[in-house]
């Protein structure tokens, strides 16, 4: 419980999880949205990992975080995000941005059955 408090109390990882609400993210898209240096990121990113609260998954050479999904502990942050004038615009770029690729699955989808 001492790991999920430490990891929650730090504004740039709360936006990470925000950022990852809806969508799984490279370390370089979630680099991208911030300016710190990818070694920092990295960083914030061990701790909720350690945490319990994401998950991470080496595909090829780059590696994407996503929330774990049935934890009590983000779904309790959600909800504390909607509420946050900080985490609730990043939510919806993170649902906006599960959507597009939701899209792009199911058109990738159809073209294969051409």
């Amino acid at each position: 419980m001492q790991r999920v408090f430490e990891a929650l109390s730090s504004a740039v990882r709360r936006k990470i999880l925000a950022y990852l609400a809806h969508s799984e993210l490279s370390a370089g898209e979630i680099a991208g949205r911030f300016s710190m240096s990818k070694p920092s990121i990295s960083q914030h990113l061990s701790v909720l990992e350690a945490a319990g609260l994401i998950v991470r998954e080496k595909r090829g050479q780059f590696v994407f975080y996503r929330q774990v999904e049935d934890s009590l502990l983000n779904t309790l942050n959600g909800f504390v995000q909607e509420a946050c004038p900080v985490g609730r615009p990043l939510r919806r770029e993170s649902a906006a941005l599960a959507e597009v690729r939701r899209r792009e699955a199911a058109d990738a989808d159809g073209s294969d059955r051409s």
